[in-house]
């Protein structure tokens, strides 16, 4: 990959010797960058352009998922099964984000399965 991060460097420095950068719209203006620092250089492209075609990476989908639930438990009575189903789900939510996060065990197919559908009232 190194090699074509220099063969690219290359054609944009010699592009800019011949002026092809000179009359582009916006030039001279600062660029919008979003916060995207936390994310690894080698997929913040990657994920630029899945934002701006309304995709949302999976640890934002499951942040998303947590708040949601989180909410609904906050609204429902502490001895209730609606509230100890939320609560088992913000549980495996919990445990599928430090997984994305590379800080979880890995469950087996099955026991994922089986858990899912007992989470959903199966």
């Amino acid at each position: 990959m190194r090699a074509l991060d220099l063969i690219a460097e290359q054609r944009i420095q010699e592009a800019l010797r011949a002026g092809q950068f000179d009359d582009l719209p916006g030039a001279g203006v600062p660029l919008e960058l979003d916060d995207d620092l936390l994310i690894p250089e080698e997929i913040r492209c990657i994920y630029r352009v899945l934002k701006n075609a309304g995709f949302v990476p999976p640890e934002i989908e499951s942040r998303r998922a947590i708040s949601e639930t989180r909410a609904v438990l906050s609204n429902l009575e502490p001895a209730s099964d609606q509230y100890l189903r939320a609560l088992r789900k913000l549980q495996y939510l919990d445990m599928e984000l430090a997984e994305k996060r590379g800080f979880g065990l890995r469950a087996d197919v099955a026991y994922r399965a089986q858990l899912l559908r007992r989470l959903s009232g199966e």
